[in-house]
Parts: C-alpha cells; structure tokens; sequence
C-alpha cells in the first residue's frame, strides 16, 4: 500500500489509526506540533524549501538572478525527507491546463509515495495580472486596478483568478504588490497600484479578500521599501527615513492585513538603510508579528536568502545566510533548494542557529499545509477540474482541452476592468467619434498599433514565458489596437503604418506616417511601452528608464504627426507615465491605458467610438518634464515649484485626473462640525448631479491637508473616495464622515499621534482641482495611535429624492 493510500485510508504502514497530525478536527497548531515531534532534522529543513522543477540554473528566462540555483534538482535524492513547495508548475513552460493539472496531480503523489510521513507538497504561482499559466486569462495589471478606483471590481477578478489557481491545484499565489511609486522610472511601476499608500491599500485589500475567499493563500509583497530604491533601478539600495517607511511604504501593508487577512508575505530584496530585509527581525518578527499580529508564513522572494551572502555581504555562507534567514522570520526559500539545503544543516550541527529557530518557522509551515487540507487523512491529489472526469482523470487524451482558464465569463470581467480602467486625460471635444462626426478614413499610427503584446504586462504568461516558446502560440486572443479599430468602426477606411518602433529609434517611417496622418480624417497615434524581463523590454522587471521621455524616437513621431494638423488622438499603451511634449496642447484628445490586458484593446476601440464611456482616475501622476524624478503629488511645500529653484515637479496631469464623456455638477457643499476633538469625527457632504447627456461616473475623492503640524507634512493626501456612477440628470449626495485618526502621522519621537490644531478637508475631482473645502479645529491633548486606528471614512452614496441612482460603487467603509 503507498503512502497515499495509508493517508487517505486513515492508516498508516501497519494499518492503525492514523497520527494526530492527520486529524482534521484538531486545530492546525496542535496537528503542525505533532508532526514535528516525527520528523528528523532532514525531513523538518525540507519542509522549509521548495524545487523548482523545469527551470534552469544557467538562464534568466523567467526570474530574476535564475542562475543562482544550485544547479538541477535531484528529485530521487530529494523525496524521500519530503518537500515544502513545488514552484511554478504551471508558469515554467506552456502546458496545456489540463495537462498540466494531471502532472500536478502525479508529482504530489510522487512526493507522498516516496517521502516517509507523506506530507504534500503546497503549490505555489504567480498571479499577479491573472493566473501565470498557459492560456489562462491576462487581466489588467495592477496600475489598472487602482485606475478603476473600483475595489469591489477587483475583488470580484480576484475571486476568479483564485477560483482558476485552485480548480488545477495550486495553494498559494504570489500577489499582491503592495510597493508605493516613489520613482516613475522604476520599471515595476506597472506592477504596483500607483503613488497613493490608502489607494495602494484600500485596492489591494480587495484583491487579497477575492483570492483569499477562493481558498488560495495571499502573498503579500514586497515586503517593505523595494519601489523606493536608488535612481529607480531594480535593487538598488534604499535610503528613506523611519518617517517615509511608517507613513507611506508601511501602511498599505497594515491595512491589507487587517482587511484583507492574507496568510503570506513575501519579503523585498532591498535593504533598508543597509539592513537587508531578508536578515531584519525588527521588520519580519517584531513589526509584522509581534506588533501587526500576523501569523501566515514569510516566504523569501527568490533567491532572496542566498543574497545575503551573494549580493548583500552580509552573510560569510550559504549557512550563515540561511540562519540570519530564519532568526529574521523568514520561513521558507524561494524558489529552490539553496541556502536551505546542505548549508542549513550545517549550520545547526556546528550550532551556528538553534533548532529552536527552525522549528518556529516549521510551525507556520505545517499549520498552513493543515489549513489547506494537505494533512488531512482523506487528502485527494487529483484538482477539482479534473476529478469531474472520475476515473479518466489520470488519462493524457482525456484531460487534454478540458480544462479552460479564459471562459467567457473571464474576458467579460476582463473587459469590463479595461473599460473602467482607461483615463481620458485630454479631449478637446473630438472624442467619441460617433454619431455624424464618425470618421471615414483613420490613420493608425505608431509602434503599439499592431502589437498584440502591448495590452500586456511583464508577468503575464504570453511575454514572461510564453516569449521563450514561440512554437506553443500565445494562448489567449490577443487582438491588437489596429483589429479592434477596424472592428470598430466598419464603415471606415483604416490604414496603419509604424512609423516607428517601441526602442529602436528608428525614423525611416516618418514621412509615410506624415504622409497618413495627412490623407486621414482623424489619427490614432498607438505609443508605448513593450513589456518584458531583465532590459529585454522598456518596462517590467529590471527594465528600468533613465527619464520618463517616451522610448526611442516616440517622442519625436508624437511631434511630427502632431505638426500635420490632423485631428490627433494619442493613445498610450504603457507601464508607466512618460511626458507627452506638446500633446497636452496640440493633440485633439489623450487616452492613457496602462497594460489594459487581453481586451484592453476592444476597451480602447469602445471608448473612441463611444460605445464605453471613459471613468478611470490617474493612480500616478503624468509628469510635464521627463527629468523631474522621482516625484510624487505627496509633497511637501518645499518639494513643489517655488522662485528658489528652475526645476518646476509641478505633474501635468495630477493623480486622480481622470475625464469623461459627460458634466458633472458639485454643489451643496457642507460640513456638520467646525471642531472635534483629537477622537472625534468631522463630516462633509456634497451632491453631484449628471448635468450632461450621457451616464458617466464621477469619482469624488477627499483629501486632507494639515497646514501646521510638528513634522513636515504633505500638503494633499488621499483618505476616502467614492466612485458615483450617475445616468443623464441624476443626483447623488455624498457624505464622508472623517474619524481625527486619518489625520494620523509618525510624530518626531517616532509614535504614531494625532494631534490638535486645524485640519481641511477637501473634496477634489483631482489631487490637483480640489473643488470645495472645510475647516475643522481639532481640540484636545496630542493623542497617540497604534494599528487598530481607524483607517476609512465611513462613505454613504444617497440617490437624490425623486431621481433613481443609475448606480455606485463606494471605495470603503468603517
């Protein structure tokens, strides 16, 4: 009988009664502290580290630093002390989804057959823009999300993302990206939800309680302070402030872990002022679990624990990186056996770490593995999408195909994501091109026109793996801007030249794009970004910018085409901002879409046409100068423009900008207190009324601003919005009710206070058009805060009496 059969027979080897760790109705702790009194020391390090099978030490085809795995994994060796993690099953190399479930299936019942307790292994995959497989949908990247300004939307693609990792097997995903914008040249950038912590984390919290609801383990990261490296290079040293950590990179990570409740964390590679995060207790043990209550697992980003030693200096070996590792709070290496492997052993024979320490971390381990239900005595190797087929579930034929990761229902979400996400920053009334005013002949021009890749991130499958595998196709339907015009717009001629390319500054097609835009009757201008890995794209990991000028000769196509006269509609299909030269005035409208995903393109031809109505909000601010960075609209009155310096940082289009196809009207402005106390409660109101023709959305966001406080302050920060969708001649009244903690700040002695004085709040459509405003005087002795503060406004979106509301969507609530 294999060692399956005695676990989901209840038995073991001898036919008695299973152990107490097989008991799934003891509580996860009490089964993780009797199956460590089984294991040997062996079999507990293995517990600790994963195997990356497929992936090889010699390339960097799919994560960064791949060479520096200890070379191929000797599976035959392995098993037999057991295995904590397989890595990327899935998003190694294209396999077919049902293929790949039923390799899943039989490589778990390998690792139990051949391993003497039988304990499964957990399964982890990337999903950060949807599930890093082989045909599974590619939704937009997270700078989207935040785009939406819609959390509820986000929650509800997540759920789906972690139905999809489940339904073939997989445990445990790592996403979310909870770094803060500091630096726009940053090539994460796309990774990220923009340059706002409550934004980050209000967003955030949402995808982590979709994916967490679907049974699928959250892994937050990167876990802290990685987008604020140096110059905006990919680990790069970072050098903030306890000031900056603990009012912008730290709070979206407590906020998501009081709202959204994930079981993982992920570490950063950076260090932190020369502290590297992987060998820092006071960040992994004493904040995160201690103060913030965290109780899941930290995983170490890959490689992340041989850095120590590799890249950091500050480990002598592989052994002393290992245990500096565990003693921080790491709990498990990424991707494959390393630092983990041999040298961890060492280290606790010569005494160098306690087995006290190890063992800490092999609870975590093991009571995750018992929450997931891989400990349980009737646990079942085979994944739900395939157990429907009963016994031809281990069949090749039989499950090849059966399985669909890009459903209908996916592409519509999908879609529907695109459609809120895009942001119509500029339009001087030619958008939409419908009606009368549809054009008969469009001229589609630049490098992202034709490219189906352009809607897609760095760690979307098609170009993270998939790009290393032409032969096996893309997957998905990825139709390009160019398709989906034509699509659009049946009636008219359109015709498409490059111009240029993405990087190569190459200039040779400008005179036939000048000599198009000239016989058009409206251009298309498609510019942007080419996603990819390690310099192999201008955005994604390790694909850093020098400045935030469009790559290559874009910018000088931008000038040329615009220089023609014709009707212009510049299109940005990006990861990040870049300056738009004279486009700001010259164009005849600009649409921004960051990474719209597979429909990002049929979005973006909807919303030409008018078919979409345009409702996305800027989560990073459109710089006006490509030198500025870093910047952010979270300034100080010294970093704004001011006559002591010639450099104006002053953004072009400010976070939160966002247009639409109709008006909206702001009146009725008031605020029910004049004075709180340092536990109180100030609230405003307002009404909105669609005073155009068309149903749109308006998205009233509040800010506050602290004129005098101990430490320098922004002068505007995001604490509550609502996302207010409103047909034609439709009013809604929105009332925020402001708790004093959102006016929370690390003081000088580094608590966290809430202190007297005066406060405004303004109610803005942009952190740049702040429409109304209302003072409160806030009166009492300084007030000290902790994490259990209070970090929304409550948020009430009424219909006005006598006009039904279209709809809403509220970002938060206490």
């Amino acid at each position: 009988m294999s060692a399956e059969q005695h676990a989901v027979n209840g038995t073991d080897a001898s036919g008695r009664t299973a152990p107490a760790w097989r008991d799934a109705s003891l509580p996860p702790a009490e089964r993780a502290a009797a199956l460590i009194a089984e294991l040997t020391l062996e079999e507990k390090i293995a517990q600790l580290y994963g195997v990356w099978v497929g992936a090889s030490a010699e390339g960097g085809d799919v994560a960064p630093n791949q060479h520096e795995m200890s070379g191929d994994v000797d599976l035959d060796d392995l098993l037999p002390k057991g295995l904590g993690q397989l890595t990327r099953p899935f998003g190694t190399a294209p396999v077919d989804p049902g293929l790949g479930a039923l390799s899943l299936a039989r490589t778990q019942r390998r690792i139990v057959a051949d391993s003497r307790l039988g304990i499964p292994a957990l399964a982890h995959e990337e999903c950060l823009a949807g599930f890093a497989a082989w045909g599974a949908t590619a939704y937009p990247v997270p700078l989207s999300w935040a785009a939406t300004f819609d959390p509820d939307l986000i929650e509800r693609m997540s759920r789906r993302i972690g139905e999809d990792l489940r339904s073939v097997g997989v445990h445990q995903g790592l996403a979310p990206v909870l770094d803060v914008v500091r630096d726009a040249r940053w090539g994460r950038v796309e990774e990220t939800m923009g340059e706002d912590p409550y934004l980050v984390g209000t967003v955030g919290a949402a995808y982590v309680r979709g994916l967490e609801a679907a049974g699928v383990v959250a892994t937050l990261k990167h876990f802290v302070g990685y987008s604020a490296s140096k110059a905006g290079r990919n680990l790069a040293p970072v050098s903030v402030g306890p000031r900056e950590l603990a009012d912008v990179l730290l709070p979206p990570f407590e906020m998501v872990l009081r709202e959204g409740r994930p079981r993982s964390v992920m570490n950063a590679y950076t260090d932190l002022d020369g502290v590297p995060t992987a060998a820092d207790a006071a960040l992994l043990t004493d904040l995160l679990r201690d103060v913030w209550g965290f109780t899941g697992t930290v995983v170490a980003d890959y490689f992340a624990v041989a850095f120590l030693h590799t890249l950091h200096g500050t480990a002598g070996s592989l052994g002393d990186a290992a245990a500096a590792a565990l003693e921080a709070g790491i709990d498990v290496e990424l991707p494959t056996v390393h630092a983990f492997g041999a040298p961890l052993v060492e280290a606790i024979a010569d005494g160098r770490l306690d087995e006290a320490v190890l063992d800490r971390a092999l609870r975590r381990v093991l009571a995750q593995k018992a929450e997931l239900g891989l400990l349980d005595a009737d646990w079942d190797a085979t994944p739900p999408a395939l157990r429907a087929l009963g016994d031809l579930a281990d069949d090749l034929d039989a499950v090849r195909g059966t399985i669909d990761l890009d459903p209908p229902a996916n592409r519509a979400l999908a879609a529907e994501i695109a459609e809120r996400a895009i942001v119509l920053l500029h339009n001087d009334g030619t958008l939409p091109l419908d009606g009368g005013t549809a054009p008969s002949r469009i001229a589609v021009i630049g490098p992202t026109a034709a490219d189906r890749f352009a809607v897609l991130g760095c760690y979307a499958f098609p170009t993270h793996v998939g790009v290393h595998h032409p032969e096996s196709g893309d997957g998905i339907e990825l139709p390009t801007l160019l398709e989906s015009i034509r699509a659009e717009f049946p009636g008219a001629e359109v015709v498409h030249v490059p111009g240029t390319g993405i990087d190569d500054g190459d200039t040779s097609g400008f005179d036939a794009a000048v000599a198009e835009a000239s016989a058009a009757d409206v251009v298309v201008l498609a510019l942007g970004d080419r996603a990819g890995l390690f310099g192999r794209g201008t955005s994604g990991e390790g694909c850093d910018a020098e400045s935030l000028a469009l790559p290559g000769a874009q910018a000088a196509l931008l000038e040329a085409v615009l220089d023609v006269g014709t009707p212009t509609v510049v299109t940005l299909l990006a990861g990040r901002p870049y300056t738009l030269g004279t486009a700001p005035d010259r164009s005849a409208a600009i649409l921004e879409a960051f990474f719209a995903g597979e429909e990002g393109t049929r979005a973006l031809a909807g919303i030409l046409s008018g078919r979409v109505a345009p409702s996305g909000r800027l989560p990073v601010s459109v710089p006006a100068s490509a030198g500025v960075h870093p910047s952010t609209y979270l300034a100080s009155t010294l970093a704004r423009a001011n006559g002591v310096s010639s450099i104006d940082p002053t953004a072009r289009y400010p976070f939160g900008h966002g247009l639409t196809y109709t008006s909206f009207e702001w009146s009725d402005w008031s605020g029910d207190e004049s004075e709180i106390t340092t536990d109180g409660t100030a609230s405003v109101r307002l009404r909105v009324r669609n005073t155009g023709e068309r149903d749109g959305v308006e998205v009233v966001q509040l800010y506050l601003h602290d004129p005098v406080a101990s430490v320098v302050r922004p002068v505007q920060r995001l604490i509550g919005f609502a996302r207010v969708k409103l047909a034609a001649g439709e009013a809604a009244d929105v009332r925020f009710a402001v708790p004093a903690d959102l006016a929370s700040f690390t003081g000088r002695d580094g608590t966290r206070v809430v202190e007297p004085g005066e406060l405004v709040l303004n109610a803005g459509r942009s952190s740049g058009d702040l429409v109304f405003e209302h003072r409160v005087v806030v009166t009492g002795p300084v007030r000290v805060v902790d994490h259990t503060r209070r970090l929304h406004p409550e948020v009430r979106v009424d219909a006005v009496p006598g006009a039904a509301l279209g709809g809403l969507a509220v970002a938060a609530a206490s």
